[in-house]
């Protein structure tokens, strides 16, 4: 299907959309054909085998728990925090996993974290993020395997279905009002049109949803924004992973209700917005529901920056609630219409391109958002997304100790201010600019390819490697 703003912002569980959320719904995936096939009384045994990014830095991005809670046949988008706690704490008491036995009628294996294959200086063809699974009947035949690629938020490829998706992606498009795949092709819509960015959007949303069905989806996505914030910003601690990084987002609420009681002196709007990022990225580095946005590393960005439009925005001191909503749900399609140009053009994903796939984009996003509900035209949206992606071009991906925790939880932050900046800078200007969107797109893709694996979610360069880190 083609890609819409539902499959860029979809709720899962963290750290990783492409670690985490990937390899939990390939092997939810995997399960389900098991069982749908009938052929799971048969299986005795089952082999998993992590490839490239997956095998180097899975412990550190839960990789290898979410693979057992997919193989159980949970689903991120369903799965609670306490669920996943639960099961993780059984498995790993009893050593026994119940094969597709989320709903009932499973098969118990003996199989744990241990018993997974690591691959990681094995890269497969097709991606970084490659996982096989395997199952086999008493005699040792194979009775059912597949290989699936986690190519970035969250979305998945089987091995040898490419073209086949590739040709469906492109049929599904055509069944778009106003199909898009460039910046200058949304930018021709929105002019023949006489549109803008986030109605071109919700036009091609209506294929496939009703009016009342994207807004609400729209706002329950907010909504899910705004419990991941509260959540952690009760949590007090250390964050898990070894790195003993502490939660800083209760602390600074504290200190920023002490300086900022009535919470609109617009001199703090940019400690809120750091606060907001921080808060997102701490509830995500501990395994929390989050809202992929478009990635589960950059899940900060947009959160914090519809929280500045809704608070800081001219005019929105005086806004009702219906006002309020139909800013979140502007925000969010012109945000999903540029994280499209990205997924379509380039990729979302830290192990293929680095951060500034993962950052980079949402800053991107976030910032054309931003231009969007400020009153923007197409240009200067447009203007907005590539001005924040342009100053994230080379972002490496190095994660110490192979943890979504530093350097990603304040590079949010940090990417949160950028896009605020870079919408305030193209609404300064007339929508004219001399680098297009689209050229950043294919520079960023370009860059990605060239840049050394160990900048790319491997654990293997820059930080992960120069910061001690006991």
């Amino acid at each position: 299907m083609a890609v819409g703003v539902f499959d860029l912002f979809s709720v899962g569980i963290g750290p990783s959309s492409s670690h985490t959320v990937g390899p939990m719904r390939a092997a939810a995936v995997f399960a389900g054909e098991l069982k749908d096939a009938g052929v799971l009384d048969s299986v005795a045994s089952l082999r998993v085998d992590l490839y490239g990014s997956l095998a180097a830095t899975g412990r550190g991005h839960g990789t290898m728990t979410a693979t057992l809670l997919g193989l159980e046949g949970y689903h991120p988008e369903l799965i609670l925090p306490e669920e996943v706690e639960e099961r993780l704490a059984t498995i790993a008491e009893s050593g026994v996993l119940n094969l597709a036995g989320a709903s009932g009628g499973g098969v118990e294996l003996p199989y744990a974290v241990e018993d997974m294959v690591l691959h990681p200086l094995t890269v497969l063809p097709r991606h970084t993020n490659g996982m096989k699974f395997a199952v086999a009947d008493a005699e040792g035949n194979t009775v059912h395997e597949a290989t699936f690629f986690s190519v970035g938020g969250g979305f998945i490829v089987r091995e040898g279905e490419e073209d086949a998706a590739r040709q469906e992606l492109e049929e599904s498009k055509k069944e778009l009002p106003l199909p898009f795949r460039t910046a200058a092709e949304l930018l021709g819509r929105c002019a023949s049109k006489g549109l803008g960015i986030s109605d071109i959007m919700f036009i091609n949303e209506r294929a496939s949803r009703s009016e009342e069905e994207i807004r609400e989806g729209l706002l329950h996505i907010w909504s899910v924004m705004e419990a991941c914030v509260e959540t952690s910003l009760k949590r007090e601690g250390v964050l898990p992973g070894g790195l003993r990084v502490r939660r800083r987002a209760p602390d600074w609420l504290e200190r920023l209700l002490k300086e900022d009681k009535d919470r609109n002196d617009p001199k703090y709007w940019q400690e809120w917005v750091n606060l907001i990022a921080l808060a997102v990225n701490e509830e995500n580095a501990s395994g929390g529901r989050v809202v992929t946005a478009p990635t589960n590393g950059a899940a900060g960005i947009i959160p914090a920056v519809l929280y500045y439009a809704l608070n800081y925005a001219p005019g929105m001191d005086q806004a009702s609630q219906a006002d309020k909503d139909d800013v979140v749900v502007k925000f969010l399609l012109a945000a999903g219409a540029v994280g499209v140009l990205y997924k379509e053009q380039a990729s979302i994903s830290g192990a293929e391109v680095g951060c500034q796939g993962e950052v980079g984009s949402a800053s991107s996003m976030a910032a054309a958002g931003l231009a969007e509900v400020m009153g923007g035209s197409p240009g200067q949206v447009e203007n907005a997304a590539e001005i924040a992606m342009e100053h994230n071009l080379g972002l490496t991906c190095d994660p110490i100790g192979g943890l979504v925790q530093i350097p990603c939880i304040e590079r949010n932050a940090i990417a949160a201010a950028k896009a605020i900046n870079a919408a305030k800078m193209a609404l300064w200007g007339d929508g004219t600019h001399r680098v297009s969107l689209d050229e950043v797109i294919v520079t960023m893709r370009e860059t990605g390819k060239d840049m050394s694996d160990k900048y790319k979610e491997t654990a293997m360069g820059g930080l992960a490697v120069n910061v001690v880190e006991c």
